[in-house]
């Protein structure tokens, strides 16, 4: 962020997986919840407007002088900093906070009537 550069309100938002490039961790159609406004941290998911205008979820793997250098957890599908280089800080539009869709394993128990 640039000297008297203003940082954008936080606020919370919803993102859609596509693609495979982050599978494992996450498949297509799985939701999550992102705080828009929020700076990376270094191994964080994070929401990214790569240069051709596709917004995609990916790996903040280190901060560099020109941006965030972003990978894929998927070596074999999609797009991150390696074919790309290093996302500019205003690219970089959410901190991916969790999964909300599908619940984890242990959140999708009910609880059992005594």
């Amino acid at each position: 962020m640039e000297r008297g550069e203003k940082r954008a309100p936080r606020r919370l938002g919803f993102a859609v997986v596509r693609g495979r490039s982050m599978q494992p961790a996450l498949h297509e159609g799985d939701r999550l919840l992102v705080l828009h406004g929020s700076p990376p941290r270094v191994g964080s998911l994070v929401v990214v407007r790569l240069p051709d205008g596709v917004v995609a979820v990916k790996r903040a793997a280190r901060h560099e002088p020109g941006g965030w250098w972003v990978e894929r957890d998927n070596p074999r599908e999609g797009v991150d900093s390696w074919r790309v280089g290093a996302i500019p800080e205003r690219d970089v539009l959410a901190r991916v906070l969790c999964r909300v869709w599908p619940l984890p394993p242990w959140m999708s128990r009910r609880p059992h009537s005594g």
